[in-house]
């Protein structure tokens, strides 16, 4: 039934490209921005429950922040997509009770944070005011959060950035974009024009929002986790970004999927971060 509903809107937006190419491209950017989940469920809501709440603001946008205070370093947490922060309660808890200071943000869309569309761009500038307020010295990403991550600290260059951890991260958003079109079907006169819409938005191509192509830019040390089979991000992301990477560390895991959430994944996090800078 859901592969003959995406079959039916591609089509629907395709005959609607012969109508309006700029209208059928830009619903179907629209489709491909909105998240359809990623409110914060009851129980989820008693463990955020337990946080300092904090809400900050970007271009009239709430951000809403949750901090665990602890006498060590500050580490600051980026979700993925149709996510929020309290899917880092497992971690949270380890990280902070080892002393470590931990802060965790909605991403744009998400939770308790602003906004009606979701990217990349939007979500590393949500990043960027909360990095600028609680100054941490390690950035972990999941997914989209990782890409923003490192789109972030590109931008920003915070110094107390020292340490970056990537889990399940995509290396080019052309492929996310790619896969997005390749399922919904879109032909040519949609997928142009998207191309197009990008450029007007955000000033840069498709092929500039690159993970790997960004950390050779950065001197930060870079965990990069990622699952062999991770169905939603494909294992080649991550070896992209290590081979680009100046300071990274590639560790391939084997059945824990996209969400890489569980106790041997906050092991390894744990000990690079423990570590001794390079």
């Amino acid at each position: 039934m859901k592969s003959l509903i995406i079959k039916i809107i591609g089509n629907y937006y395709n005959v609607l490209s012969y109508f309006s190419q700029d209208y059928a491209a830009n619903k179907a950017l629209k489709l491909f921005t909105t998240p359809r989940k990623g409110y914060i469920k009851e129980k989820q809501a008693d463990f955020l429950g337990t946080a300092f709440k904090e809400e900050l603001i970007y271009n009239q946008l709430p951000v809403m922040t949750y901090r665990w205070l602890g006498k060590k370093e500050t580490i600051l947490l980026a979700h993925g997509w149709e996510s929020n922060a309290s899917r880092w309660k497992k971690l949270i808890k380890q990280l902070n009770k080892s002393g470590f200071n931990v802060v965790a943000l909605d991403a744009p869309a998400h939770g308790r944070s602003g906004s009606r569309d979701f990217n990349a761009i939007l979500y590393s500038e949500f990043i960027a005011v909360v990095a600028k307020r609680f100054k941490p010295s390690i950035l972990i990403g999941h997914s989209v959060g990782g890409m923003s991550s490192v789109f972030f600290q590109q931008k920003y260059q915070l110094e107390s950035v020292h340490k970056l951890v990537l889990l399940g991260t995509p290396s080019e958003f052309t492929d996310v974009m790619g896969r997005y079109t390749n399922m919904l079907g879109y032909n040519q006169r949609i997928t142009k024009r998207i191309d197009s819409i990008i450029i007007e938005r955000f000033g840069k191509t498709s092929e500039e929002f690159s993970t790997s192509k960004i950390l050779r830019e950065l001197n930060q040390q870079s965990l990069i986790i990622h699952d062999e089979d991770d169905a939603i991000i494909p294992y080649n992301d991550a070896v992209l970004i290590y081979k680009h990477a100046r300071k990274g560390q590639l560790i391939t895991t084997k059945g824990f999927g996209h969400s890489l959430n569980n106790e041997t994944i906050t092991s390894y996090i744990e000990e690079f971060i423990e570590a001794e800078s390079l």
